[in-house]
């Protein structure tokens, strides 16, 4: 070992500085508004919460904040009111005073122009509420898919110990005799639909079919990715990630938070101490053994950024050829979260990868991943939804990261949900310049396209006025899907959901709107794809390169947006290799 300090180290260093003038106080007397008097300043903050009906006694205890993220826009957090009084039961019974307090709310499907614009906002809201507030912990309540990101990054820059809680994956439902859990079966079926194999009068029962509890999407998409991960790296309580949201588990789960939130008080087991760059590693080894969602890679990357640790892409490969896809559900395979916690959850994931897990890694119960996994030697688990090692559902892992001069900085491909017999081709560029000419062309009888050719998306990523939807899941041209045709590549500087499926190259880095390689394709180019080598090449020579190069700077760029986050947003965004942070957020030691 050398003496350099660790990035975590440093990040800690940074946090002891900014808190050095404050006074070493718990509870009610922690971080006082300042108004020159001390002494004043703790008399008026009891004489207001004494407003609210708290005794003089109860107002003397640590305070465990909670995080609480309601909001009649978010479907997944429906019964979070239940939940939070789970939580402050756990609190009250070892003696703590549990106070909730809102932070913005990010539904996922209800946000324009995407959820992932906001991301940054929420975590930043996060932290900022974590500092100022008198919280000697913190509870972080969240589940739908951007919003466990976003409480993750602003706790692990704000330094106060925190504990994670998710909201839970739905339930399944049924339509005639098949199951139903969105999302995996939406895009089903909404394919179906698109190739007039549902009528309209059915997909309007089957929308009501799909979504019928509260809680996260029923399959392995990014909620519940992030939430597996989120267990892995030690930041909630083991065994809890995949309890569906109306199970009362849950509600003992939230209880069992709530506990432990009091035992971090006074500790010194903040975030920085348990998401360590082995910690993000084994996040890494779980994410591509349960066939994750690729929007977790950007997550992880922001997570990571904000503790000065790097994620290069490079290293997902090494690790992916190395890790099977264990988890046989939705949309790698075909089972749902409910059965993955029925048959054994995290808790028979992790026992699986134990020899590839850095197993002295700290978790927020105190003890080590080592120690957690020792305690559960022997627990149950369904061999038809959790696989052995030696008879996996795939034999390398769900992800991999493809380079070349379409994708110098990288791209991403769930190769797990994907067509393996598109992944050695070259194919014709059949290109859309945005989000709203995909729209008006993807099913016009007249788009020159064949099955053999690639649907290339430019302008949305981060930088772009889409701010990097999940719209790297083309839809199949109309008149291909009539015929039959299920997937074929597609490719762009996009995201797509974590319950997509499909041939679907993403993250594309540098993105078209900031001048990368994407945004010199044109119609009729050839592309050449290779998993197996990892590449992603526009076959073009470099003078016409140069040349489309030189059209391209030549152009009028978009005027950034006048005012407000949206400002902001476009000003301090990162690319999707950098977690798509802002850029004053990551830790400044990174080296990009």
């Amino acid at each position: 070992m050398n003496n350099e300090k660790k990035p975590q180290d440093r990040v800690r260093a940074q946090n002891r500085d900014q808190d050095r003038d404050a006074p070493q106080a718990h509870g009610l007397a922690r971080g006082l508004t300042n108004y020159g008097d001390t002494g004043f300043a703790l008399y008026l903050r009891r004489s207001f919460a004494k407003s609210m009906g708290y005794s003089s006694e109860l107002l003397k205890k640590p305070i465990v904040g909670i995080a609480y993220t309601p909001s009649g826009f978010n479907n997944c957090h429906r019964h979070f009111p239940e939940l939070l009084e789970a939580v402050k039961r756990g609190v009250i019974a070892e003696g703590g005073l549990p106070l909730e307090f809102p932070t913005i709310s990010l539904g996922e499907v209800f946000l324009n122009p995407t959820s992932l614009k906001f991301r940054n906002l929420m975590s930043m809201d996060t932290e900022e509420m974590i500092r100022a507030q008198p919280i000697d912990a913190v509870v972080l309540m969240g589940g739908c898919d951007k919003t466990v990101p976003a409480q993750l990054m602003g706790a692990s820059s704000a330094g106060v110990p925190a504990i994670q809680l998710v909201a839970g994956p739905m339930m399944t439902s049924r339509y005639k005799e098949e199951r139903l859990g969105a999302c995996t079966d939406c895009r089903r079926f909404w394919a179906k639909y698109r190739a007039t194999e549902v009528s309209s009068d059915e997909i309007q029962v089957i929308e009501g079919s799909l979504s019928t509890t509260a809680g996260t999407c029923a399959v392995m998409g990014t909620a519940s990715t992030m939430a597996c991960l989120t267990e892995a790296m030690g930041m909630m309580l083991p065994g809890t990630a995949a309890i569906p949201a109306v199970h009362a588990d849950r509600l003992r789960a939230g209880e069992a938070t709530g506990r432990r939130a009091m035992a971090l008080v006074g500790s010194a087991l903040t975030p920085d101490r348990i998401i360590t760059p082995e910690a993000i590693e084994n996040a890494l080894r779980v994410l591509l053994s349960i066939g994750g969602s690729t929007n977790a890679i950007i997550h992880l990357t922001a997570i990571a950024g904000r503790l000065g640790i790097k994620v290069p892409l490079d290293k997902l490969n090494a690790l992916s050829d190395g890790t099977p896809v264990l988890v046989n559900l939705k949309p790698t395979g075909e089972h749902y979260m409910e059965d993955f916690f029925a048959a054994g959850g995290m808790s028979a994931v992790l026992r699986e990868l134990k020899d590839l897990l850095h197993l002295d890694c700290m978790t927020v119960t105190g003890e080590t991943l080592g120690q957690r996994i020792a305690a559960e030697e022997g627990g149950y688990v369904n061999r038809t939804v959790v696989c052995a090692r030696a008879e996996p559902v795939e034999e390398v892992g769900g992800l991999v990261a493809l380079f070349g001069n379409l994708a110098p900085r990288g791209a991403i491909l769930k190769r797990s949900a994907a067509d393996k017999s598109l992944f050695e081709k070259e194919g014709r560029a059949v290109v859309f310049t945005s989000l709203e000419d995909l729209a008006a062309r993807i099913d016009s009888p007249d788009l020159d396209v064949t099955a053999d050719d690639f649907l290339v998306l430019q302008n949305a990523g981060p930088e772009s006025s889409s701010g990097m939807p999940e719209a790297g899941y083309l839809p199949i041209p109309g008149k291909l899907a009539r015929t039959g045709v299920k997937d074929m590549v597609r490719i762009s500087d996009a995201r797509m959901s974590g319950t997509a499926f499909g041939t679907v190259v993403l993250h594309v880095s540098p993105e078209a709107a900031a001048g990368g390689p994407l945004a010199l394709v044109k119609n009729g180019d050839k592309i050449r794809l290779s998993v197996s080598k990892r590449t992603l090449d526009l076959l073009v020579d470099d003078k016409e390169l140069e040349r489309r190069r030189g059209e391209f700077e030549a152009r009028a760029q978009t005027a950034p947006p006048p005012r407000g986050y949206a400002r902001l947003y476009r000003r301090s965004v990162l690319q999707a290799d950098e977690g798509c942070d802002f850029d004053f957020l990551r830790d400044a030691t990174i080296v990009s």
